[in-house]
């Protein structure tokens, strides 16, 4: 079978690039094992959000020309910062054309409010979750419902409510919590690990009892015209949510719950939809064994359900992920990169792995593919010419300390796509 493009991994950065390329008329396939960390993603997106010295980046314009001669490694020192908010700006976008229903962007970050009751800033968020403006030191008075499930541990209304009340930002808001009693889950209370978030949106979605719930809504706000939900309702989009907003005139705001989040599967269901709505193939439920290669070029790959029949392209795309998904494997005493066998970023002594404390930046979350300027991932310090990593398979970062791990996916993404495209014109 052959392809213009094969791409290995259907998570944010894969499908991001296969969106852009079918849309340019390109004819994808991505091979995806099924397992994306989109689907235990808060659903925000974040582009840059810590400089080295710690300090929160609000002008990312700014923060990023900062950020990239204090990391020469980085994949966005590798790219520029004009081709990052180029790129961003791009992904933008396509979020807008395909409907996913984020806000804020722009040249600035905003805060959101996490599950544990923080603000972390960040580039793009749902519409449906409570954000602000990174310079609002205090907020004006609210009277807010803070409202869980009963039974359901995978959001914790008490301990949101405490933090809040930490915060000089929410100093003047009325807080109270309580939980939410919802009859038709009751079947699942028997088994905590039937009782999750993607169970409850399913068990919710038929609405046999809309108007009882509505009710219930009403009183345990006692009053409060703002409430918080975890994240439990609507497993397709935030449609069921908007329909509770409405009957019981509340503004109803969701935050993620512990994985899987409704907010990350959303977003992984609407860019699957859409590149297979554009021609792409999702060769799912497989995954790469080997490839062939040259000293410069990829010529074929053979997948498990395809051990015999070689899978071709003219450009092939890494978007296998890190350590989460097997995009890279670690043994006692090494770290590899399994299909290709490609330079990594890495500490070769297994003692320079980890840090001893545990809240602090891993060196092993900095381990990932080398690439150059132009996404292409290097072997043996040659560059595979048709061959590009993206997201979270590349080194040289740390997504969760920097919090650049959803920029980087998205802006490598766009550029790996844009440099095959512009390859295929010359």
């Amino acid at each position: 079978m052959k392809f213009d493009t094969l791409i290995i991994g259907g998570g944010l950065a894969g499908l991001t690039c296969g969106i852009r390329l079918q849309q340019n008329g390109r004819r994808c396939a991505i091979i995806s094992n099924g397992q994306s960390a989109l689907d235990f993603s808060s659903g925000s997106l974040d582009l840059l959000n810590c400089l080295p010295n710690g300090g929160q980046v609000c002008d990312l314009p700014q923060g990023l020309a900062q950020f990239v001669q204090a990391q020469p490694q980085h994949p966005y020192s590798l790219l520029g910062v004009d081709c990052v908010l180029q790129q961003a700006v791009q992904f933008e976008r396509l979020a807008q054309q395909l409907s996913l229903n984020l806000k804020h962007g722009g040249t600035n970050n905003h805060l959101r409010l996490t599950p544990l009751g923080s603000l972390r800033p960040t580039w793009l968020s749902p519409a449906s979750v409570p954000t602000f403006d990174c310079d609002e030191k205090m907020l004006s008075p609210q009277k807010v419902a803070v409202l869980g499930i009963e039974g359901f541990n995978d959001f914790q209304p008490q301990l949101l409510c405490d933090n809040m009340q930490r915060l000089p930002h929410f100093q003047q808001w009325q807080l109270h919590f309580a939980y939410l009693h919802i009859p038709e889950l009751d079947h699942l209370r028997n088994d905590a690990r039937e009782f999750r978030s993607i169970n409850i949106s399913q068990a919710l979605e038929h609405k046999l009892n809309f108007q009882q719930l509505v009710a219930e809504l009403k009183k345990v706000a006692a009053g409060a015209k703002i409430a918080f939900l975890p994240a439990c309702f609507g497993l397709d989009n935030d449609d069921f949510l908007q329909q509770l907003q409405q009957a019981c005139g509340i503004k109803l705001f969701e935050l993620p719950t512990l994985p899987p989040s409704l907010l990350g599967i959303r977003q992984h269901r609407l860019l699957q939809k859409a590149f297979e709505q554009a021609g792409g193939i999702m060769m799912k439920g497989d995954s790469v064994l080997r490839a062939e290669m040259t000293a410069t070029q990829v010529t074929a790959l053979y997948t498990r359900l395809n051990e015999e029949v070689a899978l071709s392209a003219e450009h092939y795309v890494l978007a296998s992920g890190s350590f989460f998904s097997n995009g890279l494997v670690a043994s006692f005493d090494q770290i590899i990169e399994p299909i290709f066998g490609l330079d990594l970023f890495k500490q070769e002594q297994r003692s320079q792995w980890t840090h001893h404390r545990f809240a602090a930046s891993q060196p092993y979350q900095q381990f990932g593919a080398k690439i150059n300027a132009r996404c292409q991932a290097i072997k043996q310090q040659q560059v595979v010419e048709n061959l590009y990593a993206i997201g979270a398979v590349v080194g040289g970062y740390d997504a969760i300390h920097q919090g650049c791990g959803s920029g980087v996916a998205v802006v490598t993404a766009l550029a790996a796509a844009e440099q095959i495209l512009q390859g295929e014109t010359q």
